[in-house]
């Protein structure tokens, strides 16, 4: 699974460039996705730091809670490749 995860960090950045590449519509796709991805992401983050705040159950597990949330770790996962897409463009667009 852990070579998966690293392997899928290397390939889809890739794949997102060619495509980008191929088609000028899916830049705004992927910039879309990625507001979308910021907005949840940053939203369960902050109502789940609030909870935890307002219940004083400032714990390891309570915190951690938040990680089991399969919305915000797509989210995440999205920004994370989208991130490395984006640097790969910035690095290309340098030369």
């Amino acid at each position: 699974m852990k070579i998966l995860l690293v392997l899928s960090t290397i390939v889809l950045p890739i794949i997102m460039v060619f495509l980008r590449n191929k088609n000028k519509m899916i830049v705004m796709l992927f910039n879309i996705i990625a507001v979308v991805s910021t907005i949840i992401f940053g939203s369960i983050a902050s109502t789940s730091i609030y909870q935890i705040i307002v219940d004083n159950a400032v714990f390891m597990t309570a915190i951690h809670k938040v990680f089991l949330n399969p919305l915000f770790l797509i989210s995440g996962g999205y920004l994370g490749i989208y991130i490395i897409y984006r640097l790969m463009i910035l690095t290309l667009d340098e030369r």
